[in-house]
C-alpha cells in the first residue's frame, strides 16, 4: 500500500472530501477544486469562449460551492452538483453580458501581441493574438465535439479521464474526438493542441480561490439547489430496442400462424423451412451482426465516415438478403398451389378465420412500420411519427380486407402484392426522413449527416434495390407451357 501524501489523497472519494470541508477544513476543499477545475474551467472556456472570463465563472463555481455545500445532499454526486452550478453561471453570463461566446474573441485583424487579461495568477498566459486564433478555431466545432476536445488536451490525453468527467462510454469520447479534430482546419489543428495545453489551470488557481474563500461553509436556508444542474442520465437505450424487439416478435407471430395455415403437407415443408432460415438470419443479422460491426469499428479505428458508409453498405446487404429469399419463396409456394389448384381441380387454400387474420394482419404490419415510428418518435418529428402510423392502418387495413376474399394461388400473389408496396412506402420514408432522424439523434445538424453520410447514397442504394428486385423477378418467372 502506498504511504505517499499525495496518493492517499487522490484516493479519497469525494464524500470524505466534503465531509472534511464541511468540517471546516480549507485543504480538503482545495482536493476538490485541484481535482475539478480542468473539468469546470473547461465547460466554461467550451460556452464562454474567453479564457479569463471563463476562470472567472469556475472561480465563482468553487466559491459558490463552498458557501453552500452544507446543501449538497448526496456527496459521492459532487461532480455533478459542481457541473450544475457552473452551467447556471455561464448562462448568467451570457445573459448579463447580452453576448453570444463567438463575440468574446476578436477578429485577428483587430488583436495585438499584448498579453492577455490575467484575472487570475496563471501559471502560463498566452497571447491575445493567440487566443482569438484558439477561439476562432474552436468555435466552428458543435458543442457536443468542443467539449470534449478541450477536456481531451487539458487532461493530458486521457479518454478514460474525458470519458469518467462528461460520464460518457469510451467509445463515444473517441467518436467524438476524431470528429472534432476533422472539424479543425488543418493549418491550426497543432496550435489549438499545444495551447490548450498551456492554459491548463495548475496550483495557482487553486489558490486563487482558497484565498477568496470566506471563513467556513455556510448554511442556507431552503433546498433544492442540490438537485438543479445534475447531469441527465443517458436514457433511451430501452427505447431504442424495444420497438424493434416488438417488431421482431409480431412478425415472427405472424408467420408462424401463416405457417400453421398451410393447406397440404409440402407447402408447411416449405414455410417451416422459411420460418426457420428467415428469422435465424434476421436475429442474427440485427444483433450479433450490428454489434460486430461496431467492434470492428474501434478495432480498425475507422473515422466516422467509414463507419456511416460501411453501415449503409452493412443494412442494403440485409435487405438484398432478404428480398431475395422473400422472392424465391413466394415463386415456391406459388408453384405448390398451382400443382395443388391443378391436381384438386380446385383452390386448396381457404381464408384464414377472423382471428387469425386479425393477428396476421397486424403482425406483419407492426413488424415492418414499429422501427420506423420509433426513428420518428425519438428524432421528435412527430408529424412523421403520425403520418407513418396512420400509413401503417390504411395498409394493414386494406391487406385484411383483400385477405378475407382471396384463396389459392391469388392470395399468395395479393401477399406478394401487398408486401412490395409496403417495402415501397418504407424505402420512400427512409429516402425522405433518414437523416433528418440521425441528425436529431446524434443532436448534430443536417450539414453534418450529409458530411459523414452523403446525401445521394440512400437513393442510390435503393434505385439498385430495386433493379435487383426486377431482375429477381424476370429470372424466377415460371416459363409457360406450350
Amino acid at each position: 500500500m502506498t504511504t505517499n501524501g499525495n496518493v492517499t489523497a487522490v484516493q479519497e472519494s469525494d464524500a470524505e472530501l466534503v465531509s472534511r470541508a464541511l468540517a471546516g477544513d480549507r485543504d480538503a476543499f482545495s482536493r476538490i477544486v485541484s481535482r475539478y477545475q480542468i473539468l469546470i474551467c473547461s465547460l466554461a472556456y467550451s460556452r464562454i469562449g474567453h479564457l479569463g472570463l471563463s476562470e472567472d465563472v469556475a472561480q465563482e463555481t468553487f466559491i459558490t460551492a463552498w458557501k453552500h455545500l452544507r446543501l449538497l445532499r448526496e456527496p459521492d454526486k459532487l461532480r455533478a452538483w459542481l457541473c450544475g452550478i457552473v452551467r447556471n453561471r455561464i448562462r448568467k453570463n451570457l445573459q448579463r453580458e447580452g453576448r453570444e461566446p463567438v463575440h468574446t474573441a476578436g477578429p485577428l485583424t483587430e488583436v495585438d501581441d499584448s498579453p492577455a487579461r490575467e484575472a487570475l495568477p496563471s501559471e502560463q498566459t498566452i497571447g491575445r493574438e493567440e487566443e482569438a486564433i484558439l477561439w476562432r478555431s474552436l468555435e466552428r466545432i458543435p458543442e457536443l465535439y468542443r467539449e470534449p476536445l478541450i477536456l481531451f488536451y487539458r487532461e493530458h490525453r486521457s479518454i478514460e479521464q474525458v470519458a469518467a468527467e462528461l460520464e460518457l462510454s469510451e467509445d463515444a469520447v473517441k467518436q467524438r474526438l476524431s470528429r472534432g479534430r476533422k472539424l479543425l482546419q488543418e493549418e491550426v489543428q497543432a496550435f489549438v493542441e499545444n495551447t490548450l495545453s498551456r492554459t491548463s489551470p495548475g496550483r495557482a488557481f487553486s489558490g486563487a480561490v482558497l484565498a477568496a474563500l470566506p471563513a467556513a461553509p455556510m448554511a442556507a436556508a431552503g433546498a433544492g439547489l442540490a438537485g438543479k444542474g445534475t447531469v441527465a442520465a443517458k436514457s433511451g437505450l430501452l427505447g431504442a430496442w424495444l420497438a424493434p424487439m416488438i417488431g421482431v416478435v409480431g412478425g415472427m407471430l405472424a408467420h408462424w400462424l401463416i405457417v400453421r395455415a398451410a393447406p397440404t403437407a409440402a407447402e408447411r415443408r416449405v414455410k417451416k423451412f422459411a420460418f426457420i432460415s428467415l428469422w435465424i438470419f434476421v436475429l442474427a443479422w440485427c444483433i450479433p451482426g450490428q454489434l460486430g460491426m461496431r467492434a470492428l469499428s474501434r478495432q480498425l479505428e475507422w473515422s466516422d465516415r467509414t463507419f456511416f458508409a460501411a453501415m449503409a453498405g452493412f443494412w442494403w446487404l440485409y435487405a438484398f438478403v432478404i428480398v431475395t429469399f422473400c422472392a424465391v419463396m413466394f415463386r415456391r409456394i406459388v408453384a405448390i398451389r398451382r400443382q395443388n389448384d391443378e391436381t384438386a381441380g380446385a383452390p386448396a387454400h381457404r381464408p384464414l378465420d377472423l382471428g387469425r387474420s386479425i393477428a396476421v394482419t397486424v403482425g406483419v404490419y407492426v413488424a415492418c412500420f414499429s422501427g420506423l415510428i420509433e426513428s420518428a418518435w425519438r428524432a421528435n418529428d412527430l408529424l412523421w411519427a403520425a403520418i407513418i402510423a396512420a400509413t401503417m392502418m390504411a395498409l394493414g387495413g386494406a391487406h385484411f380486407m383483400r385477405l378475407q376474399c382471396k384463396t389459392g394461388v391469388a392470395a399468395t400473389r395479393n401477399v406478394a402484392g401487398r408486401l412490395a408496396l409496403v417495402w415501397g412506402v418504407i424505402l420512400l420514408i427512409l429516402n425522405c426522413r433518414l437523416d433528418i432522424w440521425m441528425a436529431a439523434d446524434r443532436g448534430v445538424s443536417l450539414t453534418e449527416i450529409h458530411h459523414l453520410l452523403p446525401p445521394w447514397i440512400i437513393p442510390l442504394l435503393t434505385l439498385a434495390l430495386v433493379a435487383w428486385l426486377g431482375i429477381l423477378v424476370a429470372m424466377t418467372r415460371p416459363k409457360r407451357s406450350v
